[in-house]
């Protein structure tokens, strides 16, 4: 062989070997969205029965479990489902300082179900950052380590550790270019786990939700630009010189830049949820199931895009992404948007169509025209706090005892011979002590909760001489 022909040789070899990593790191950063199997809810299907509607209805590719359920993990065996599991947040301080822990927690919770179901992510802790200053927050990366380190030991070569974090972590977001993390972890936290990353060539696991920063600024940020749904609103970054076409792109990209200050700008990031609200409380805005259906499809479209579109600051990159979530919720406590991020009902039927293979056209999803949304502003109005259907009545007692505990004559009306003791239930009762609970509370804080025993409705229940306190929006 001549040197010519040895040199054209070798540069052969060495492009096929380009192309080779290429395609095996395309294979291993995929553009598949994922489902986030969230289990708190008293009515789901078994696992068995999800996992079907996970590949069969919703098409997914990815699923993430919020801890290493050993039945759900089970029915996931010899499917081809990407998986996350999660180690729980309150072993996390043990285990940062104790190698023998983390290695029995693999050992019980993975290793008995890999190969055979495709583990591939293990998230330490979920949203950490996002909770009160505590020690937890200084021993989550050394937990990573030892965790790292117990996947290597048992041979479990094809799983990354991660750790979900939420767009909180930023100290600023806006404009993108201004990304930067918080001042409190920035140091101590962040910076170790960007180069825990980047050694084990892991992922920058982000909790990214356009929902919460419209919501929060309805006034000033276009609906249509945080559904991904804006046909001629841009948003250019005087620093950067960036032009962003929607809100989820300026988050991401924030984020970027805030990696890039750190000194790790090629960080590869993963969307661990990303998903919008199809309902939510009277007092909540944005939370029907059109916007819901227009994000989730949106973003299935923008991350299933070949080739893929990435972000202005990192244009052509693939973004693996998990959608929030699986099922209605119907324990998730907090506001309503919290139990009601489903694309299916607990009973399996879709709440909207979607595919999460992205394959479907947009033309397929007009066929079925979607309710159209009644709370894309604030409601204006009275509203009232009451027994939400199916209260435990046990439960119940307990939470009239505290609304009355309240002082201030909260529930001196309902008392005997008062205006409302009549009817003299016990649901009749809880109905007006939430009611004026919420009414003389709100502005300290007060909701209309009460462990999900209650829901904010804006029919009166108001009676005769019974006049129900009520919350004006």
């Amino acid at each position: 062989m001549t040197i010519k022909n040895m040199a054209s040789a070798s540069f052969t070899f060495l492009l096929l070997s380009i192309l080779t990593y290429a395609s095996i790191s395309s294979a291993a950063i995929s553009a598949k969205v994922g489902i986030c199997y969230g289990q708190l809810g008293n009515n789901l299907p078994t696992p068995t029965k999800s996992v079907e509607l996970i590949q069969g209805l919703l098409k997914a590719k990815r699923v993430k479990i919020y801890d290493a359920n050993p039945k759900i993990l089970k029915a996931l065996k010899g499917t081809d489902l990407q998986v996350s599991v999660m180690v729980p947040n309150e072993i996390i301080t043990n285990i940062s300082s104790n190698q023998t822990l983390a290695d029995e927690w693999v050992r019980i919770n993975v290793v008995p179900f890999y190969p055979e179901t495709m583990i591939r992510y293990l998230l330490v802790g979920n949203e950490i950052l996002s909770s009160p200053p505590n020690t937890t927050w200084f021993n989550l990366v050394p937990a990573m380590r030892k965790i790292r380190y117990s996947v290597t030991k048992f041979g479990l070569k094809k799983i990354k550790v991660g750790t979900p974090l939420a767009m909180d972590v930023l100290e600023s977001s806006f404009p993108p270019s201004n990304g930067t993390f918080r001042s409190d972890v920035a140091e101590k936290v962040i910076r170790p786990l960007l180069k825990f990353i980047n050694h084990t060539k892991s992922f920058f696991f982000i909790d990214v939700y356009t929902y919460f920063a419209w919501a929060s600024q309805y006034t000033q940020i276009n609906l249509d630009y945080a559904l991904l749904a804006s046909k001629n609103i841009t948003y250019t970054d005087p620093n950067s010189g960036l032009t962003y076409t929607n809100l989820l792109d300026q988050m991401l990209d924030s984020l970027v830049f805030a990696m890039k200050k750190m000194g790790y700008p090629d960080t590869r990031l993963f969307i661990a949820e990303t998903g919008w609200p199809n309902g939510a409380d009277v007092d909540q805005i944005g939370g029907n199931i059109y916007n819901a259906a227009t994000y989730n499809r949106n973003v299935v479209k923008k991350l299933t895009s070949k080739p893929p579109v990435g972000t202005p600051l990192r244009p052509g990159v693939v973004l693996p992404a998990f959608l929030f979530a699986l099922f209605n919720e119907n324990q998730k406590p907090g506001p309503g948007t919290e139990r009601h991020f489903g694309l299916l009902y607990p009973n399996g039927t879709n709440v909207y169509e979607i595919d999460l293979s992205g394959k479907t056209p947009e033309s397929e999803y007009k066929k079925k025209a979607l309710p159209k949304p009644t709370n894309n502003v604030p409601y204006k109005g009275k509203v009232w706090c009451v027994v939400a259907e199916g209260a435990n009545k046990t439960a119940l007692a307990g939470a009239v005892s505290y609304a009355c505990g309240q002082g201030n004559g909260t529930c001196d009306p309902i008392k005997a011979g008062g205006k409302c003791y009549n009817p003299n239930s016990l649901v009749d009762h809880a109905n007006y002590a939430f009611s004026a609970y919420w009414a003389q509370f709100k502005k300290a804080g007060g909701t209309c909760y009460f462990d999900l025993l209650a829901v904010q409705t804006t029919k009166d229940p108001s009676h005769g001489s019974c006049k129900f306190p009520s919350v004006t929006l």
